[in-house]
């Protein structure tokens, strides 16, 4: 399973998406690609923005090592699966992806508690602190959901072979 979490500006969201969705699939002992990028390219190369950094060392996760990358058009033949934070970034994916855009591969990250919903995690960018706890808490329980769907998938394509 090869996951992609996007946000704007690959900074606040989408490495915390990143981190959790990562340290649980570790925990679960799945072996699955998990990845981020934003679809900007204001912050290339960059680490997490610092609150982001601190809110997950707090919940025992360290995403100090990632880096911002800009989404290409190239992730929809790379990933499963890509998770967005908001609507205006699958506007954006639409926009920069063009003919290679597969709508089948994309999906708001809360429609994963919240079917059909349509809700956007909050950007934190600019807020305080709780913003982020807030941020991590949505995430984290959409995280949660994405282990339970896709370990059972998982299990059945193994039991399968």
């Amino acid at each position: 399973m090869k996951i992609l979490m996007v946000c704007l500006g690959n900074i606040c969201r989408s490495p915390l998406a990143e981190g959790i969705l990562h340290h649980k699939a570790q925990q679960e002992g799945l072996s699955w690609t998990i990845d981020s990028a934003g679809t900007n390219g204001y912050h290339v190369g960059e680490q997490p923005h610092r609150l982001s950094q601190k809110v997950a060392l707090q919940n025992g996760i360290d995403i100090s090592h990632q880096r911002a990358r800009r989404f290409t058009a190239a992730d929809f033949r790379e990933y499963d699966k890509i998770y967005a934070m908001a609507e205006d970034v699958i506007e954006e994916m639409q926009r920069i992806a063009r003919k290679d855009f597969d709508a089948t591969k994309v999906d708001l990250l809360m429609n994963e508690l919240h079917p059909g919903k349509n809700m956007d995690v909050p950007d934190p960018w600019y807020g305080t602190e709780p913003g982020y706890h807030e941020v991590f808490a949505m995430i984290n329980q959409a995280c949660d959901k994405i282990i339970d769907k896709y370990r059972i998938l998982n299990d059945e394509f193994r039991t399968s072979k």
